[in-house]
């Protein structure tokens, strides 16, 4: 695992699919964040604070959401965000669902079952995850579903024949 630089995690060093939250706070520490649990005001659910190097998410969260979240608020720390913006958000929506979704096995989830509340529940994630991940990490094409597809032919991280 990378640790110490704001290079990307892969999400494949993820140990197995749906694992716990001790790897997202592994990751967070690799980098010099702390992640704390928190009553946030209103309606927030996560808050990165670029400048004490931590990441909130709140307490209300079941723990499929708070893996999200801190996912999420890595993402921001990645990306080298200060401030909230649309762009920001994709950002670290891509990242998020890019680390905490396993190709291969949203693949074989979703050939049982296209439900993205249920793929979620598989996969120990919040539902918006596996909608930021389709909208932004899946291209389909004809028959074939590719993961986070790249320009030029064979780069992509995953592909599947859909039928």
């Amino acid at each position: 695992m990378r640790t110490g630089s704001k290079e990307a995690a892969d999400p494949r060093e993820l140990d197995t699919p749906g694992g716990d939250i001790k790897e997202l706070l592994s990751i967070a520490a690799g980098y010099g964040l702390r992640v704390h649990g928190a009553h946030l005001d209103g309606d927030k659910i996560g808050a990165y604070a670029p400048e004490l190097d931590r990441i909130y998410f709140d307490l209300s969260l079941s723990q499929a959401e708070r893996r999200s979240v801190i996912a999420h608020e890595i993402g921001h720390h990645i990306h080298g965000h200060l401030c909230d913006s649309t762009g920001n958000e994709w950002q670290a929506d891509t990242y998020a669902a890019a680390l905490l979704v396993e190709p291969e096995w949203y693949a074989h989830l979703e050939r049982i079952n296209h439900d993205a509340e249920w793929i979620a529940e598989e996969m120990h994630v919040a539902p918006w995850t596996i909608t930021d991940y389709r909208r932004y990490c899946l291209q389909r094409l004809a028959h074939v579903t590719y993961a986070r597809p790249r320009m030029g032919a064979g780069q992509w991280d995953y592909s599947a024949r859909t039928v």
